[in-house]
């Protein structure tokens, strides 16, 4: 990976402290991990630096902490569950710095796997205090980034901790950069990305940042509605930011400039209430009742996806065609996935995923192992497509 320094790079690290930024911020109820992917992203990296002779102490934080420490944001739960995955032991401290941290490092034998109690349990974390980091990295020798999703906040564990200690990229951020360079770095062409949800107020600066870099943009979801509705289309009821009708203009306008082509809904999947088994019809997209609200895109839309996907090299996804968490309206979604995972499959296709909603819908659609890679970096992912510099990545280049 050109310009980063990654784990093929870090030398003898026997019974070096190697302290190793991961993303914890799993789902937990009741005590209990209920998805434990990201610690399975994470596994890779520990195991690799454990089996080296390295003393592993993990950084993380969890939840949103208002006023220090919180027993419901507390990592201690995560550990057993790490523990689980990683099908060794994870010692716990109660602290990230200070006698409790300290000691717990010094207590570990090579290979030892630690980890540390949320660092937004302080405030300094956020605003990258110097102090603060210093203190984190006291307990360290090496620093080894692997949280992608993070790393778009400049705080002591994601970017400070960089300019103190050596850093290295871990295998996850290594794999998630290297996809993202596939996906829009430099990318295979033709490229295709399609993008979905519910507003486009989100996703302004990512549309205006992908139409100067892919050769077509198909725009699902309730956000479609507001560039057919800038187009003088009638939606009915449907989710549209009538408001943003000259921002959706300025976007085709600059899309065409650049070449790039704008796929939107020839059809859609209408019905009178948001439920579960509401009935719905398929109407053409100048043809929407004024009573009814568009939920999914039709088949002639779903087709037409179909076809630029056929054309495509490259796929970049991020948000669903409908509202994927209700049956029927899940099907151009499903039936789109399942297209792109095939054409993966063959070869024929790069596709490159992400974004909280994105990830729920290919696993919706049972394809999400197939893809060329998935993020599950929410907000690190979407400031990338938005072409936003990421200071916990930049701060790893050469």
């Amino acid at each position: 990976m050109a310009g980063f320094k990654t784990l093929d790079d870090i030398g003898n690290i026997d019974g070096k402290r190697v302290l190793v930024r991961v993303d914890l911020n799993v789902p937990v109820a009741d005590g209990k991990v209920t998805d434990a992917t990201r610690i399975e992203r994470i596994a890779p990296t520990i195991a690799e630096l454990s089996g080296k002779g390295a003393k592993v102490i993990l950084l993380a934080h969890f939840g949103r902490p208002k006023d220090g420490p919180s027993p419901e944001f507390s990592l201690e739960p995560i550990a057993k569950a790490a523990a689980e995955v990683l099908g060794r032991p994870v010692g716990f401290a109660a602290d990230c710095i200070g006698d409790k941290a300290s000691s717990a490092v010094a207590a570990m034998n090579n290979g030892d796997v630690l980890l540390l109690e949320n660092t937004r349990f302080y405030k300094a974390e956020e605003k990258n205090d110097p102090a603060f980091t210093e203190k984190l990295a006291a307990n360290g020798d090496i620093f080894v980034n692997d949280a992608f999703s993070a790393a778009h906040r400049a705080h002591s564990s994601t970017e400070g901790l960089a300019q103190l200690l050596p850093a290295f990229a871990g295998r996850t951020m290594q794999a998630e950069l290297d996809a993202l360079e596939k996906g829009l770095g430099n990318p295979v062409r033709p490229v295709v990305a399609i993008v979905g949800g519910a507003k486009v107020s989100s996703k302004i600066d990512l549309l205006m940042n992908l139409v100067k870099k892919v050769d077509a943009l198909v725009i699902g979801g309730g956000m479609a509605n507001t560039f057919l509705a800038a187009r003088g289309t009638a939606v009915g009821k449907s989710l549209c930011e009538h408001d943003l009708a000259n921002t959706a203009k300025q976007i085709m306008i600059e899309a065409a400039e650049a070449g790039c082509a704008v796929i939107l809904p020839v059809d859609g999947v209408v019905a009178r209430e948001f439920k579960a088994g509401a009935a719905s019809e398929t109407v053409a997209i100048a043809e929407v009742p004024a009573d009814a609200m568009i939920l999914d895109v039709g088949e002639k839309t779903v087709k037409a996806v179909a076809d630029w996907i056929d054309r495509a090299a490259t796929l970049v996804w991020n948000g669903p065609l409908g509202a994927f968490e209700i049956e029927p309206f899940d099907r151009a979604t499903v039936a789109a996935a399942r297209h792109a995972a095939a054409r993966t499959k063959a070869g024929k296709l790069i596709s490159v995923a992400g974004g909280g909603d994105t990830v729920a819908a290919l696993n919706h659609a049972g394809v999400a192992d197939d893809f060329t890679y998935v993020s599950t970096a929410g907000g690190a992912f979407l400031e990338w497509m938005e072409g936003k510099p990421l200071p916990g990545v930049d701060v790893l280049k050469h």
